[in-house]
């Protein structure tokens, strides 16, 4: 590939600091705009999906609580096209960033996020959409989930075949987000979980099914990660100040884990009785497996986020460094999916102590969110955060730098 033919002008490959441009959102062109967007967009979406699902199952609603939710929801939908559309037209204008993107250790690893960030949609539409009155509903979001399974299929093999075959890491570079390409694969079986009731009979148990496998391969690989991540830790100690934010995405797959395994035994209890009628128990048996191991995948994601927590009081109060970018949104999401299991808990088990706790967990995201979104657009409107890593990587390469 020859470098003039995928170096921009410098402004906009220009690698930071201060920023791809030393101008306004207003005063860039479109072109550097759509050249510069990165997956890592669709990370907004993820955050406020999950915001939204969180405040219409809020433990203890309040009159409006639930129009406060559903105009996030539609927020989100708006988002995530015009991202979509805004990704497709990057890759439709300059095919060659693919092979940068995917080729580049650490921009490679935000391709799940746009599975994930539908993943919300569907939720939120099985939610928020009563199928009563729009029947409708059911099959948009079942289309949209077995989208949602492909994009997944896409980010499980394509990223980690990419860090085996093309990429260069180290333990030490090492960082939690090598946690999201695989993550989609559980956040796709707990919306699998969530929607098979509301579909007919043999629809539902293929969802079912295909949801328990998804959820096989994602905690899998999530856990040998994890593993290695802990040797990172202990090893290389906490993540530089720029990527300490990632300490937080060990709580994706496990709060996910343990949302998508309980929503598939409640599941499997009401759809499994019709089809194996052969094994009378055996929707209560998955029903029960599914609450002990969401139980223990909760505890162990417990230890993640005291762990994280003290990584960024660390760093923002003792160190007092922590630099914003769009690694921020990597608080909101894992926070929702460990919310999401801790309402699952307090509904299975008729808990105030897990409902107390949902319900602070919500607030706390509300906050975070509404403290990230404000950073990300102040650093949207003034360049900072129109700049692509791997072209960045690139322009150093293509000038020897």
């Amino acid at each position: 590939m020859q470098a003039e033919n995928i170096t921009p002008p410098p402004c906009s490959w220009a690698p930071p600091p201060p920023g791809p441009c030393s101008r306004r959102l207003i005063n860039i062109p479109l072109k550097d705009i759509i050249r510069n967007f990165t997956p890592s967009w669709f990370s907004v979406t993820m955050g406020t999906g999950i915001l939204g699902t969180l405040l219409y199952t809020f433990p203890y609603q309040f009159s409006g609580l639930k129009y406060i939710a559903g105009a996030v929801f539609t927020a989100n939908v708006i988002l995530y096209i015009v991202f979509s559309a805004i990704t497709y037209t990057r890759y439709l204008m300059f095919p060659e960033i693919i092979k940068l993107m995917l080729a580049h250790p650490q921009q490679s690893m935000f391709v799940g996020t746009i599975p994930m960030g539908l993943a919300t949609i569907v939720n939120s539409i099985i939610l928020m959409i009563p199928s009563e009155t729009y029947p409708w509903a059911p099959i948009l979001a079942w289309v949209l989930w077995w989208v949602d399974v492909a994009l997944t299929l896409a980010s499980i093999f394509v990223v980690p075949f990419s860090m085996i075959l093309v990429q260069t890491h180290s333990l030490q570079l090492m960082t939690a987000a090598w946690l999201l390409p695989v993550v989609p694969a559980i956040v796709a079986a707990a919306s699998g979980g969530l929607l098979a009731p509301n579909l007919g009979p043999q629809q539902a148990v293929v969802t079912i099914l295909v949801s328990y496998v998804l959820w096989g391969v994602g905690v899998s690989l999530a856990a040998i990660i994890l593993s290695i991540y802990f040797q990172r830790l202990i090893v290389h100690r906490l993540p530089p100040a720029e990527v300490i934010v990632s300490v937080f995405l060990p709580l994706g797959p496990l709060g996910q884990g343990s949302y998508g395994i309980m929503k598939l035994g409640m599941a499997s209890k009401q759809i499994f009785p019709h089809f194996f009628p052969q094994i009378p128990l055996l929707g209560d048996i998955f029903e029960g497996v599914g609450i002990f191991v969401g139980l223990l995948m909760w505890g162990f994601a417990l230890w993640w986020t005291i762990l994280a927590v003290y990584s960024i009081f660390n760093y923002s109060f003792i160190k007092k460094t922590l630099p914003f970018n769009m690694g921020w949104w990597g608080f909101t999401f894992p926070i929702g999916t460990y919310t999401s299991a801790t309402i699952t808990l307090a509904t299975l088990f008729d808990s105030a102590f897990f409902r107390v706790l949902g319900s602070t967990y919500t607030v706390l995201l509300l906050l975070l969110w509404g403290l990230v979104l404000c950073r990300t657009v102040a650093g949207t409107w003034s360049g900072k955060l129109i700049s692509a890593p791997c072209l960045n990587s690139a322009f150093r390469a293509a000038n020897g730098k």
